[in-house]
């Protein structure tokens, strides 16, 4: 049992963003489930102080938001059902890992905070300003990935809006026609049960596609903070390098690469990170900043 806490600390310590935001979901939901027991054991007459999960859901109500200013941030880890959580990180992980190959970790986790508060933004604009939502909103509140999630989904979808995916059943389809028909289904369903999480999720979305689109853009330049220790000659050369590699070159160091930090992650959580030579701690380092 050490041994799997020690690899699971590791993997998320050295890993990318993907890797940390599916820990942290997973964790969240632990703390949850775990939550609900204890009330359920101990059978408190106020259940509210001791369950954890109405500390982090988001609530469409403004007067009560005032006083829960960290639930814009918290509802985006937070899902109380198994059958949520589980198709969100899947959801995540697929389209992760192909946002994470074609723009990098940070990206990553700059779209998954950034659109989820665009779902969070959404829903409670919507539940306080259309008429639909007012013996609603007092009672409402928000939780799940989903609107983050989507938030990735779409902006990868637009921005390699050719790349196919296998889907069972189905066959191969265009990112493009998945993210487009995600759009259409959260639109429609507003009317549905579920009215808040489809709104957060067009937020999520709406986020994605200027993104996307805006990644497209050639003139469009990311804003860059750099430091005095860096040498961005050199970095400039390497970025030129990289580019003017074919396809397969690309693909095959790239894969390299993954192979040794796996043997570097199986290192530590065997030995410790001090077993690391210094090479290796470089290798560690360049690939947690990708």
């Amino acid at each position: 049992m050490d041994g799997l806490l020690k690899k699971t600390w590791t993997k998320f310590k050295y890993g990318n963003y993907l890797t940390k935001l599916l820990y942290i979901n997973i964790a969240v939901y632990l703390l949850i489930s775990f939550s609900r027991l204890f009330v359920f054991l101990f059978h408190f007459e106020d259940q509210s102080l001791y369950y954890i999960l109405n500390y982090l859901m988001l609530p469409a109500n403004i007067h009560i938001l005032k006083t829960m200013p960290w639930t814009p941030f918290t509802y985006m880890f937070t899902h109380e059902e198994i059958l949520h959580i589980v198709f969100n990180m899947l959801w995540f992980y697929w389209f992760g890992k192909i946002f994470v190959d074609y723009l990098s970790s940070k990206k990553l986790l700059y779209t998954y905070i950034i659109g989820g508060l665009f779902g969070a933004i959404f829903y409670i604009l919507a539940f306080n300003f259309f008429p639909a939502f007012n013996d609603l909103v007092n009672i409402s509140k928000a939780l799940g990935a989903s609107a983050a999630v989507i938030a990735v989904v779409v902006t990868i979808s637009f921005y390699v809006p050719e790349y196919r995916m296998n889907l069972l059943f189905i066959g191969q389809i265009k990112l493009k026609h998945i993210a487009i028909f995600t759009i259409i289904i959260d639109f429609l369903s507003i009317a549905g049960e579920n009215s808040g999480g489809h709104i957060a999720h067009l937020g999520g979305a709406f986020y994605g596609l200027c993104y996307g689109l805006l990644l497209r853009q050639p003139k469009y330049k990311f804003p860059k903070i750099t430091f005095p220790r860096f040498n961005l000659r050199k970095k400039k050369s390497t970025y030129q390098n990289v580019r003017n590699m074919s396809d397969e070159e690309y693909n095959f160091k790239k894969a390299q690469l993954q192979k040794e930090i796996d043997r570097i992650l199986d290192k530590i959580a065997k030995q410790g990170y001090d077993s690391l030579s210094k090479k290796e701690k470089e290798t560690l380092f360049k690939a947690g900043n990708k």
